[in-house]
Parts: C-alpha cells; sequence; structure tokens
C-alpha cells in the first residue's frame, strides 16, 4: 500500500469513476443534489482542508472494486480540498464526516437499512441525513442521525430546523428544497442560483451607479464650461468699460 504522506487524492487511480447508475431518479432530485453539493461547496471554499462532493464512487476496501456506495452529497474535514476521480477511504485516512441522500421510491430501503448500516459501521459517519423532498417515501421526510459511540441516534428537531453539530449549520426544508441555515449569522447559506443572481443585481448596480456618476460629471464639467464662458464676457465687457471711461478721461483732460 501507499504510504499515506504519498499518496496523491486527485491522482487518476485503476478504481471506477462510474458505477453505471443515473445521478438522480428525477430532475427534482437532481436539481436538489447538484445545488446542496454547490451551496456546502461554497461555504467552505476558503478551506483548503475541507473535502464536499457527491455522486462519486467512495471505495472501502482495497483491491476489491465492487466495494462502494456513492452518496447524493457528503463533506469529509481534514482532507486536502479539491477534485478527485473517486474517495479511497484507507487512502484518505476516514471516510466522511456528514452524508446527505435524498431518498425517492427506488432508494428509500437502501437510504434507511443498507446505507443507514454502511455509513454508520464501515464509514464511520459522524452524521447522517436523509431527505425526502417529495414527502413521499419517509416520515418525517426531514431526518437526521448522530453518532453516539458506535450507534446512530435521531437528532432532534430545534422547531423547524434539524441542527448538523458537525457542519454548524441548520437544515430547514422550504417547498421541495432543503435549504442550510446559519445560526451564527443569522442567514441562509445562498445557493449558486442566488449567488449569480446576487452578483447579476450587483453588477448592474454598478453600472447604474457608474452612469449615474458620468452623467453627474459631464453635468459639472458642461456648468464648469458655461460658469468660465460667462466670467470671460464679464471680464471682456469690464474690459471694454475700462477702456471707454479711459478714453473718456483722456478727452476730457485735453479740452480743459
Amino acid at each position: 500500500m501507499i504510504r499515506k504522506a504519498e499518496f496523491d487524492p486527485f491522482a487518476r487511480n485503476e478504481y471506477p469513476t462510474s458505477d453505471g447508475r443515473p445521478m438522480a431518479e428525477t430532475d427534482t432530485h437532481r436539481l436538489l443534489m447538484t445545488s446542496l453539493i454547490e451551496t456546502l461547496s461554497i461555504y467552505y471554499s476558503a478551506d483548503p482542508n475541507v473535502y464536499v462532493s457527491g455522486n462519486l464512487l467512495l471505495f472501502y476496501e482495497p483491491d476489491d472494486k465492487r466495494r462502494h456506495l456513492s452518496p447524493d452529497c457528503f463533506v469529509v474535514k481534514g482532507v486536502p480540498a479539491g477534485t478527485r476521480p473517486n474517495y479511497l477511504m484507507w487512502e484518505e485516512g476516514k471516510g466522511p464526516d456528514v452524508v446527505f441522500e435524498l431518498t425517492s421510491k427506488t432508494t428509500r430501503s437502501e437510504d434507511t437499512d443498507k446505507k443507514f448500516e454502511m455509513y454508520r459501521d464501515v464509514f464511520g459517519v459522524s452524521e447522517y441525513f436523509l431527505f425526502d423532498p417529495l414527502e413521499e417515501y419517509l416520515t418525517p421526510s426531514m431526518q437526521g442521525y448522530r453518532r453516539v459511540g458506535t450507534e446512530f441516534r435521531p437528532i432532534e428537531m430545534a422547531g423547524e430546523r434539524l441542527p448538523s453539530e458537525v457542519l454548524g449549520l441548520h437544515l430547514e426544508r422550504a417547498d421541495e428544497q432543503l435549504r442550510l441555515w446559519n445560526p451564527a449569522t443569522r442567514t441562509w447559506l445562498p445557493t449558486q442560483a442566488e449567488l449569480t443572481a446576487s452578483e447579476a443585481a450587483a453588477r448592474r448596480r454598478a453600472e447604474v451607479r457608474e452612469r449615474a456618476e458620468a452623467a453627474a460629471r459631464a453635468e459639472a464639467e458642461a456648468r464648469a464650461r458655461v460658469e468660465v464662458a460667462a466670467r470671460q464676457r464679464v471680464e471682456a465687457e469690464l474690459d471694454q468699460l475700462r477702456r471707454e471711461l479711459d478714453a473718456l478721461r483722456r478727452g476730457r483732460d485735453q479740452g480743459s
């Protein structure tokens, strides 16, 4: 086995990158999974030692390419961030800290039985969350489990939210969406779509402000030109009056 110090998690390896199964059962599940991965990736983007991914093969037994799971979304603390072809748990040195599964008709028994046991007993997951966006397969439709010793114990709701101690975030249903609340800042974690819209709105505001500032500068410059021209006319008229007065004085002096 390669020593941990020599392991490159980003390098290609001989283990598969796909199990041939579809990424998600419905558009709702696919969009939600993508949004959840993106949102957590943004949240941890400044930390080089947190890895966020999803729909990626996690292998848990060396030399056995059939021993793997593919969580919808997961977070691993203490390993390098970046892109991987797959996740080799024995090389990385640990399994995911938090796993999210978006339950559907075809995955509900696996999510609550096989994966539940695998995440608890094999991967050593600290927190496991299940979310049924369509509210058809799980009761309640949002569930969380936290490791206590060797067992998973249900996480109690905090009002309408489900707290994650590992992430320091709360999960909450918003229609068919799973949103993440930061209790420290009392704000929702923005999704990639929201950030893109916010950045576009900020650009539009900046463009409007720049146009207004340019118009104000142009108006000020025009006003300054008018003022300079008016001052020049007044000075020219005063100069003409002084010349006429001088001419009158000279004529009067000569007449006397």
